[in-house]
Order: structure tokens, then sequence, then C-alpha cells
């Protein structure tokens, strides 16, 4: 058994034997590199850092929890003593017979409850300094109000907290408040508005079951919780309060201001278990749960408490920045190490490559001559190796790149001698023209005024079309080509298509793309017009423009079919893309390159149709597109410009133009 282990060993080491040696050079100076350096160091710092970090955070958690345990009990003797003169106030008959009279007390009467009940509960309060208010809210009608403890319930009818009291059957109900209002005031402008509170409230049932009123004990959460609203050193752990609403409570300046509050009270209130247990932990261990996440940024570690009676958190925070000082001290000590390390070993192969590697450095110069266009080359590089092998190869790819630039030079002159033959034997585009003009007079010798029009549209069409010399023509060019286009159109359709117009004179002096109008209109009479049989139905045509503050829609509207809701939504879909579409539908970036190095639209690319558009959802074929006008719009006004199809089914489609205003026409 341990000769055969002791084989498959041996076998196990040739194999990475061989396959070291199939490896290239450079790999394996590389896996060198690793094995001697790399490993090792990332081990042990991996370890090391794991280990300190650890630790320390080990301590710190402690510490949190040490000082979470003390301001538990501060707020353990604050509900006491809250509990406590909630008790005391309604302990006095007088006060509960006077909530609840039936008829109207004289003034005798209010004054020996003011001087005795009232005052007693007064004193009470200033007795505990920490308490805020002790206040009395009674729905009697016969009660009169007696400053600052007996007061009308309808005071605080508004308040969050009055429903829910008044549901809890007498049971304790804790309130966190933002501000402590004044309850004879109606605006939140006037009490200690900048100062939150806490409230104990608790519905007065006497005798049980009769709703008398209800009892609120105030006290400032800073006198509540001390050690949260005590401003700390930057340096320090911070303490902070979120109640069962998922409201973060803290000391003005408790916080650091890099610290995004809004962020931290999210965090919390996602990660901190709802009711104060979480699923993993008992009633027992609460007090020693943790969390650590981030803020803005940097990370903090937090030791949270719930507090049953209160429903609410105490969480101490503390930035793992200030925990991990020491470690990333240590840290840099090693990396610094390691980087005097890497350096003199960069240093020592650097000069050893200069004497291994001196042939790789004359193929490497052999190599920038033929990039920068010198195929005449000799390499004396000879012999076997990685090197020579790649030398080999080099010289044969110089002699073989040779051979095709011949090629391609012969091919070249090929190309231009056909290209030649073929411009000589083009007809010229006088001779269509003046054809065209023989006709015409013809015609109108015969008298055949409907033949004389149509080839003067057709004329039109082909003069407009063939002379391309910008791609730019006024908006009146474009117009006027529309016209005899439909004038065409008419003697197909049996005048069937309408076209107007509603352009300001100004308007039609603007440039616009050429062709950029007639694929539009040409898609509406193709899809636009497809009424039901027997429909005796003119699909009218209407071109309007309106001017923005920095740019132009032209407005092409028809009365045809109209498009579905579907259609409509998935060819502007298209439209918005439509840059990548025609590339993937052209197998290409839909582009052709120009002499000056640019880019020009090609072909037809995919149509638009459906009253004026349907031919893109469809994937119909025919005309330029509106796809095709889309990109032309795109490549020479930019993305904020182009379509957008607005239809209905049965009623219309209407295709708007966005362009810049020209300056010049503006």
């Amino acid at each position: 058994m341990k000769m055969g282990m002791r084989a498959r060993l041996n076998q196990t080491l040739q194999r990475v034997r061989f396959r070291m040696e199939q490896m290239s050079l450079q790999r394996r100076l590389f896996a060198a590199y690793i094995l001697i350096l790399f490993i090792p160091g990332i081990i042990v710092s991996v370890y090391m850092f794991n280990q300190l970090a650890d630790n320390d955070l080990q301590d710190e958690e402690i510490k949190l929890r040490g000082a979470l345990n003390i301001e538990a009990i501060n707020v353990q003797n604050n509900i006491e003593t809250m509990e406590r003169a909630a008790q005391l106030s309604i302990s006095d008959k007088d006060v509960l017979y006077y909530l609840q009279r039936t008829g109207e007390a004289n003034a005798s009467e209010l004054i020996e409850l003011k001087d005795n009940a009232i005052s007693n509960i007064i004193r009470l309060q200033f007795n505990n300094p920490n308490l805020a208010h002790i206040r009395l809210y009674s729905d009697g009608q016969n009660v009169t109000e007696l400053w600052p403890v007996i007061l009308k319930e309808h005071r605080v009818w508004k308040e969050k907290w009055y429903d829910r009291v008044n549901q809890m059957n007498g049971k304790e109900l804790w309130s966190f408040e933002r501000t402590d209002k004044e309850p004879l005031q109606w605006t939140e402008s006037t009490g200690v508005v900048s100062e939150p509170k806490i409230a104990l409230l608790r519905e007065i049932e006497y005798p049980t079951g009769k709703h008398v009123g209800i009892m609120e004990i105030d006290m400032l959460m800073q006198n509540f919780f001390p050690n949260v609203f005590n401003n700390q050193d930057p340096g320090q752990s911070r303490m902070v309060v979120l109640d069962n609403e998922g409201q973060l409570f803290h000391g003005k300046d408790s916080l650091p201001k890099e610290m995004a509050v809004g962020e931290l009270q999210s965090q919390l209130a996602q990660r901190l278990p709802a009711g104060g247990l979480a699923p993993e932990l008992d009633k027992d261990n609460v007090e020693s749960a943790s969390i650590r996440f981030a803020v803005n940024g940097r990370d903090y570690l937090a030791a949270y408490q719930y507090v049953e009676k209160i429903d609410g958190y105490l969480v101490n925070l503390s930035p793992l920045e200030a925990i991990f000082k020491d470690v990333k001290r240590t840290r840099n000590q090693i990396i610094a190490a390691f980087i005097i390390l890497f350096a003199a070993v960069s240093v020592a192969t650097y000069f050893l490559n200069g004497i291994i590697l001196k042939k790789l450095h004359q193929l490497t110069e052999s190599m920038k001559r033929v990039r920068q266009g010198d195929f005449h080359i000799d390499l004396t590089i000879r012999g076997g190796g990685e090197v020579g092998e790649l030398a080999h190869h080099f010289r044969k790819m110089v002699k073989k790149i040779n051979e095709l630039i011949a090629d391609a030079v012969m091919k070249q002159a090929a190309t231009q001698e056909a290209e030649l033959r073929t411009l000589k034997n083009q007809i010229d585009s006088h001779f269509l023209y003046n054809t065209l003009e023989n006709i015409k007079m013809m015609a109108e010798i015969e008298d055949q005024r409907d033949i004389s029009d149509a080839l003067t549209s057709l004329g039109g069409l082909m003069r407009y079309s063939l002379r391309w010399t910008s791609d730019y023509v006024s908006l009146r060019e474009e117009i006027n080509h529309i016209n005899n286009y439909i004038a065409i159109m008419n003697i197909r359709y049996e005048e069937r298509m309408g076209l107007t117009t509603d352009i300001d004179s100004v308007w039609l002096r603007h440039e616009v793309l050429k062709m950029s109008l007639q694929p539009i209109v040409e898609n509406s009479i193709k899809h636009g017009s497809q009424f039901p049989r027997g429909a005796m139905r003119q699909l009218v045509i209407a071109i309007t423009v309106v001017a923005l503050e920095d740019s132009l829609e032209i407005v092409v509207e028809d009365n045809g079919i109209g498009m579905r809701e579907e259609q409509l939504e998935g060819l502007n879909w298209k439209l918005s893309g439509s840059m990548n579409g025609m590339r993937a539908a052209n197998g290409s970036d839909g582009l052709e390159h120009g002499k000056g190095g640019g880019k020009q639209p090609v072909g037809p690319v995919v149509t638009a149709a459906g009253s004026l558009a349907a031919g893109v959802a469809t994937g119909d074929a025919g005309g330029i597109g509106l796809l095709n006008v889309q990109q032309r719009i795109w490549l020479h006004y930019g993305k904020g410009y182009g379509l957008r199809v607005e239809s209905e089914e049965g009623a219309f489609t209407r295709v708007v133009m966005t362009i810049p205003l020209s300056e010049r026409n503006a």
C-alpha cells in the first residue's frame, strides 16, 4: 500500500514538473515569485489581522455593553419615578371626584381644590426635578381647567397617541415625542420645541370601566436618557435611542457632523429585530446583541439593548475606524516591509532580465520596426527555446504580410479600373430630365394635362432626390418635394390623398435634413390609408410647425387607421434605441465611412409604418423608414432630439420631429 501511494506521489510530481516545463518563461518566473513571497505573506497577514481585529472587536463590544447597562439602570430609575408620580397623582379622591363631577363647582370649591390637591401634585413635580409636566385631561363638561395640572381633553384630541390610549383600557402607553408642546397653545411654534420628551400616558377610569380622562407624565429625554444626550468627544462611542416607530433620538452634538443621521436611522430600523427580540436570542440574552453596518461609507459596531417597558432600543455606536487603529498601524508596517522586499526583488529581476532575455529584446525591437511600417527586416535570432521559436514564427508572419500587401495592391488596382468602366457607362442624369421634358411637351400638345402634371411632379421628385449637394435643405424645399410626392400618389390612389400645411413663413426658411419628412409621409400613405373595404374616406395629412424656446417641433399627423396601444409602445421603444436596433438589423453599425474620415448614414435599414409607423413593429421593409430618420437626426443633432409617435386606433397617428433651432434662421 505504501509503495502504491509513493508511486502515485511520484506520478503527481512528474506531471507538475512536466507542466512547469511547458509553461512560458514569464509564467514560471511569476509562479516562483508567488510561491516564495506572496502565498506565505498572505497567509500570515490574513491570520494575524483577523486575530488582532477579533480581539479589538471583543474588547470594544464589552465596553459598549457596559455603558449600555449603566444607561439602562438610569432609564429604569426614571421609569419608576414616572410611574410613582402617575400613581400618586390620581391617589387623591378629591381629584377623581372633581374629574367626574356632574355639576359645576363654585369658587370656594375650586380654591380649596387648587390649594390642596393641585398643590400636592405640583409639589410632587417639584420634588422630582427630572419631571417636566404632570397633566390630567378631563372630558367632563362641568370641569374647570386648573392650569397647569387639570386641562380639557379636547386639547389633545389631535395628538397621535390619543386614540391608542383610549383603546388600552387603563394600561400604560409610553410615547416618544420630538417636541414638548404647550397644550394651551394651538401652534407647534410655542413651548420647548427644540427638546424631545418621553410621555407616560394612561386612561383614568373611575370607577373601573368608566372613562374620566387621560393622565400624562412628561420627562425631557435629556433627563430620561442622561448618557444619550450628553455631549461626547468625537473619538468616543455614541449612544442613541430608537423608538418603536423607527425614529432616532440623540443629543444635539453627540453625533459627528460627517455621519448621515437619516441613513443611520434607516440602517438601525432595518437591522434591529422588530418587537425587541432577535429570532436567535431569548429575553435573558438581549443585552449581549451587537451588529455591524456602514453609514455614509464608514463602518460602525453597535451594541443594543431592548427596553421592554418603553418598547425602544438603547444603541451604543463605535466607529470601526478607531477600533482598528492599532491593527491598521501593524498592517501598514507589514505592507511597508513587503514593499521594500518586492522593490529589492524587482531591481534584481530587472538586471537579470537584461542578461537572460537579451534575445527577446532584439525580437521586440524588430516588432516595433514592423509596427512602424518597415517589413524588410533581417532577424538573426536562431536556435531553439521559446525566443528562437517565436522569432521563427515572426519571420513567417512578416513574409505572409508582404504577400498579402502585394495581393491587396493588385486587387485595389483592379477595383479602380472596374469603377472607371462603370462611371463611363452611367447614364447622364440630364438625359433623363430632358427626356421627361420632351414627353411632357408631347402630352401638352395632345392636351393630356393629367399626364403633363404627373410628369412635372415626377421630374421634381427626381431632381430633388438626385441633386444631393448638401445634407440640409430649407423646410420650403422639403414641403415642395412632399407636394410632388402626394401628386404622384393621387394618380395611383385616385385622388384619395390630401395634404394641408400650417407653417409660418418664417419657418419655411429654416434648415432641415433632406428627405427627413418624406419617409414619414410615405409610410402614412402606405399604412394609414388601409381603411375597411367600402369606406370612401380621404386620407388627409397635416404638417404643422411649433416653435419652442430653443427647438422646433415639426408635426406630421394623419387621420388614418392608427395603432393599438401595444404597437405604439413597441414603436416608441424601438425609436428610443434605434441606433442599436439599426446596427443589429444591418449586421454593422449602420454607417459607412466617407472620405473625410467621418461617418454617413447608409441605406434603407428598417422601415417604419402603421398609420405612420406600424412597419417598425411588424418588421415591414420599404422606404428609408423612421428608424433611419431617427438615426440621421441623432448623428447630425445629438440624442437630445429625434422622433416620438402618438396614435389612437381608428382615429389618428402623429409623428413629432424635434430639431434644434438654427441660430441664423431663428
